[in-house]
């Protein structure tokens, strides 16, 4: 099975690595000096799950090069979504699979105009991983999970196929009749993880300790799954409880993504998160308050540290 990797960080690099190590055909698409490691040291990723070494790795910044593939795992940061969409047009044949696997929930809506409707999927992930150095990935945490399925709920043979690769590769996999309530659930816990490990500028851990920062993870969450449930989406009716169940049992030391980018002074996936429960509320008149501080005070580092 060809593969296209579409941002080789944490997400991409770790997914990837295991895919390759399964058998699949792999081509990371990444940039600068983290892709000349990749193509002179292989790509190493590390961490709780152990070690993984591609070697030798198939790596470009040229998508076009790559030609059709089977599957494209697409995952760029959510302000690169239209323009990294328009340049992997020509990986794209009848029956390939582009699975968007971001934060957030509208890539797939985003890809559409530009890719056509049958080509894309929705996906989603769990996992904790980052860029440690050039050509090198760590996670945090042993959880790696993939949930993808058809955008009208079937039960497609290239999703089949896609999903005996991912069980052959180790992590843990489904293909979904209703992938919409899948990315939802994510986005709720996704949501109160970056958006108060990135404001606390703490991990998880710190957090779910003290019962007054504990409130403000519990909070954003049900606020955004208040707004899911008013937009129509089919979400469990405990399911606020079950993420915050979750999120307690993460690594003490976990941090979501959006917290490292902002400790690291780059452009941050807020517009997309907490920004994103924020105007879904005044659109469906449902009261964001927490999800609205958030945004409020990060927002000046929403395209990195402020000069």
């Amino acid at each position: 099975m060809r593969i296209a990797v579409i941002g080789t960080g944490g997400v991409g690099g770790a997914f990837g690595a295991a895919l390759a190590q399964a058998g699949g055909d792999v081509t990371f698409v990444a940039r600068g000096a983290h892709l000349a490691a990749m193509r002179e040291n292989g790509l190493r990723i590390e961490g709780d799950r152990g070690t993984t070494v591609v070697a030798p790795c198939q790596a470009t910044d040229d998508p076009a090069s790559i030609g059709p593939v089977d599957v494209v795992l697409f995952c760029v940061k959510l302000w690169d979504v239209e323009s990294a969409g328009a340049a992997i047009r020509p990986l794209v044949g009848p029956e390939t699979a582009v699975i968007p696997v971001q934060n957030g929930i509208d890539a797939a809506e985003r890809l559409q105009p530009i890719l056509g409707s049958n080509a894309v999927m929705g996906g989603t992930v769990a996992i904790s991983a980052t860029i440690a150095a050039p050509g090198v990935i760590r996670q945090t945490g042993t959880f790696m999970t993939m949930t993808f399925g058809e955008l009208d709920g079937s039960m497609s043979p290239r999703g089949e196929r896609f999903l005996a690769l991912c069980k052959a590769a180790g992590f843990q996999a489904s293909l979904s009749a209703t992938i919409e309530t899948a990315i939802w659930m994510k986005f709720i816990m996704l949501t109160a993880m970056s958006g108060s490990t990135a404001l606390a500028r703490l991990p998880i851990g710190r957090l779910r300790d003290d019962p007054d920062s504990l409130w403000m993870v519990e909070q954003i969450m049900r606020e955004t799954d208040a707004v899911g449930r008013a937009r129509g989406v089919a979400l469990p009716p405990d399911a606020a409880d079950r993420l915050l169940a979750g999120i307690r049992n993460n690594p003490p030391n976990m941090m979501a993504s959006m917290a490292v980018d902002l400790l690291r002074g780059n452009r941050l996936e807020l517009p997309w998160l907490a920004g994103k429960v924020v105007a879904l509320g005044r659109e469906l008149g449902v009261p964001t308050p927490v999800n609205a501080t958030v945004f409020a005070a990060l927002k000046p580092y929403a395209e990195g540290a402020p000069a």
